[in-house]
């Protein structure tokens, strides 16, 4: 984390001091604030620029990008609906201008500018962004191949049936109202939200230090999930998971991540899921077939698909590079051998409809989808990352089981809430007809008190010991009010509001009641407005393209100049090949065509490649940068191939060296891997291979000649690379010839005498034990007549 970086755990929420005051490391020393004849107060540059940064990243947090647990709205979205709701445009009222609910927001409740409140409305309305949009949006509303909305002078919108889930019960005492930014309207702060909106919705938002992004689920499901918590508090989120499957996404798709998967995001409010795109296979005439793809995940539209499939089958050459890549080749060959066309035929019928035409009818159709899944966006991933502002006001990376039992929190204060409002106004009505009660009883001497009085209110409070409210309703109402049928109908009313008074009553002091009565609002609610699930989730492998490669005997040939060819079979005669003019042959290795091939770079990386991949043929090769991406100024100088599990030696020319097993290696990445720490003015010796055994010693040859032996035992095993340690110890001139690792019962040495003459030297146990020592000693000459450029 950078300095600046702002964990969502650490963030109180109205406190900017306690925020600065955790904040770590810290960079300043308390501010010295003093007075000034000129400015009246002075405080510390750096100190005020941190404390800004904060207050700013606070204000984002809060007021713009993360959503909060009770209502799953965040600021203008919560704006935007209250407006609407206070427009009166309810599912069936008549739709208006766009512009104009955009100018209300703007005016009363967001002080930001139009087109950020009206994107905002733009994407509550798009049924391919929400799982269940609390906008019904009238005109162009944007696609999912990324059109965006007609201006809001065109559009208009109303709210949806779904939206009474968070406006119905706005006006019961539920929720307390703010004053609007300049003070002059008040806007809630909250919606009641009857049902988990954050989860059916989701919701996505980048924060300052932190971002939220939260996939729809379906409503059923959630609503299960949340009776069951209710009824069970202790249920862990691998509980709830028994109710809601996972994410339901708008666009429908298949989740093919593991169910251990689904359920560690969950439980760390963290994760990353495979989803994919559903097809069907259609039958036509005379055999022919099609496949139509109508789902497809979430975030990805048509247009990608197809731009996608045209990058393959008509690659572009990279930046940098001369040339296409091979993969590059490759992937157009298979995209090109496979399907002959595909065509968009998305429409009002069908939301996503893109066909695919096979090259011919005798083909597999899974092959071919394989390949499209594992080179485009009809399989991709899915983020969850579960922040959102909770109870306590504080930004914070939530569970599943966290995101509801915060939600049930919110609900039973909100129906207690509803139900002592409801109480108040029970209460409040019973009080005044009590008092008219009074009336009809004695309306002959109301009358007369009203006819012959100065001050009849005070009178009548004084006569039948009425309060100041009854009085003046007394004073207020109709003479037909007074006829007989009224009094029967007062006497009904008071009767039904004492029932109710006690029921009432009876709810606020019985948890059990108020459980049962929110048990059966969120059932009803689920009857009302569940739907089946969309996104199928199902196992399955992820996509990957493997090309079937023939098992066959291989020579790799490396040039001087970093030109790479494959010839078929072993023991070429290599004097006959021919090479660019001032080129010549740097390495050749022997492989089979399933092989990986590592190569050794100057720089100290290793890169890996598949022997199939280099192409054959009689030419001069490809440039190894067409396989490979090399750092500038850096050549490759080794080549080697070995099983995985195969031991292999590594060292430099200063003496110091490793070893590890072939597999550690192996990299995907075209950029390779650094593995090997390599300073000015060394050179990596010949990388060989051993096997190890418990008398395996490590023997040390010098240019000056001097060999050192020490044990297996006293060497390092690098898995990840490094420098190593110290083998041989040097003179100043001297510098390391070459290594290996013997079995302890015999050594090799290949040296030159004079005229050039091969000379091999071949070394038994007790003529190794001269040259045997620690680790890290000077070796002692073996020969001064002979060169030895290695074992």
């Amino acid at each position: 984390m950078t300095s600046h970086d702002i964990e969502a755990n650490d963030i109180e929420p109205n406190d900017t001091d306690e925020l600065i005051a955790d904040h770590e490391p810290r960079r300043f020393v308390e501010a010295q604030i003093s007075a000034t004849p000129d400015d009246g107060e002075s405080v510390q540059l750096g100190l005020y620029a941190e404390k800004s940064y904060l207050e700013y990243a606070m204000s984002v947090i809060k007021s713009r990008a993360l959503p909060q647990v009770e209502d799953g709205q965040k600021p203008v979205q919560r704006r935007i609906l209250f407006t609407m709701h206070g427009l009166g445009l309810v599912a069936n009222a008549k739709p208006i201008k766009s512009a104009r609910i955009v100018g209300d927001v703007m005016g009363k409740y967001h002080p930001h500018g139009d087109q950020s409140a009206y994107d905002a409305l733009v994407r509550i309305a798009q049924d391919f962004s929400l799982r269940y949009p609390l906008i019904d949006g009238q005109g162009n509303f944007g696609s999912r191949d990324g059109d965006g909305a007609a201006a809001m002078r065109y559009t208009e919108a109303r709210l949806t049936p779904i939206a009474e889930l968070l406006l119905s019960e706005l006006d019961k005492g539920t929720t307390d109202f703010i004053p609007n930014y300049d003070g002059a309207f008040q806007e809630p702060a909250l919606l009641p939200a009857r049902l988990p909106i954050l989860l059916l919705n989701g919701a996505s938002g980048i924060a300052v230090g932190m971002a939220t992004e939260i996939p729809a689920h379906n409503l059923g499901e959630v609503a299960d999930a949340a009776i069951a918590l209710i009824k069970k508090p202790t249920l862990t989120t691998s509980d709830l998971l028994s109710y809601i499957q996972g994410p339901d996404l708008p666009g429908g798709g298949q989740i093919i991540s593991p169910r251990k998967d689904i359920v560690t995001a969950y439980e760390n409010g963290r994760g990353s899921l495979k989803v994919r795109a559903r097809w069907t296979k259609e039958d036509l005439a005379r055999g022919q077939w099609q496949i139509v793809i109508n789902e497809l995940p979430h975030g990805t539209s048509t247009q990608k698909v197809l731009e996608e499939i045209e990058d393959l089958s008509n690659p572009k050459i990279k930046k940098g590079k001369k040339a296409l890549t091979q993969e590059q080749i490759q992937t157009k060959q298979l995209i090109l051998s496979l399907i002959d066309r595909v065509r968009d035929e998305s429409g009002k019928e069908n939301a996503v409809r893109l066909v695919i035409e096979p090259k011919s009818s005798r083909q597999n159709p899974d092959d071919m989808m394989k390949l499209l899944l594992a080179h485009t966006a009809l399989e991709s991933g899915l983020s969850i990352n579960m922040v959102t502002i909770g109870l306590d006001g504080r930004p914070g990376q939530k569970s599943l089981q966290q995101v509801i039992s915060e939600w049930i929190a919110f609900r039973f204060t909100t129906v207690t809430r509803r139900t002592e409002h409801r109480l108040g106004q029970v209460n409040d009505r019973m009080h005044i007809l009590e008092g008219r009660l009074i009336v009809f009883l004695n309306i002959d001497e109301v009358i007369r008190i009203i006819r012959h009085s100065d001050e009849p209110k005070a009178a009548l409070i004084e006569a039948f010991n009425l309060s100041d409210r009854q009085a003046e309703d007394i004073l207020e109402i109709r003479l037909r009010q007074l006829a007989r049928l009224e009094g029967i109908k007062l006497e009904q009313e008071l009767a039904d509001l004492a029932k109710e008074k006690a029921e009432l009553e009876h709810l606020l002091a019985s948890p059990d009641v108020m459980q049962k009565l929110i048990i059966k609002e969120i059932e009803a609610d689920k009857k009302k407005f569940a739907d089946p699930r969309r996104t199928l989730i199902v196992e399955a492998e992820r996509a990957s393209l493997e090309v079937t490669v023939v098992d066959e005997p291989m020579t790799i040939i490396l040039s001087e100049k970093g030109w790479m060819r494959a010839r078929q079979g072993h023991a070429l005669e290599l004097q006959n090949l021919s090479f660019k003019d001032g080129d010549t042959l740097l390495a050749f290795i022997e492989c089979r065509s399933i092989d990986s091939i590592a190569m050794f770079g100057s720089d100290g990386r290793v890169y890996t490649i598949q022997a199939s991949v280099i192409p054959g043929g009689r030419g001069d090769g490809v440039p190894v940068t067409t396989l490979v991406d090399l750092a500038a100024k850096t050549q490759i100088v080794q080549l080697l191939t070995a099983r995985p599990q195969d031991h292999l030696v590594i060292a430099n020319s200063s003496g110091y060296g490793f070893y590890c097993l072939f597999e550690n290696l192996m990299s995907r990445q075209k950029a390779g891997k650094s593995f090997l720490s390599i300073e000015e003015g060394e050179t990596l010796l010949k990388v060989s291979t051993f096997v190890p055994r418990e008398t395996s010693q490590v023997a040390c040859l010098s240019k000056g000649g001097k060999l050192h032996i020490f044990t297996l035992a006293e060497f390092k095993q690098l898995a990840g690379g490094g420098r190593g340690v110290i083998t041989m110890a040097l003179d100043d001139k001297d510098s390391l010839a070459a290594i290996t690792i013997c079995d302890g019962e015999k050594l090799t040495i290949n040296g030159t005498g004079r005229a050039g003459k091969v000379v091999e030297w071949v070394l038994n146990v007790n003529e190794m034990a001269p040259y045997q020592g620690k680790r890290a000693r000077k070796g002692k000459p073996i020969s001064s007549a002979l060169k030895f450029p290695g074992f």
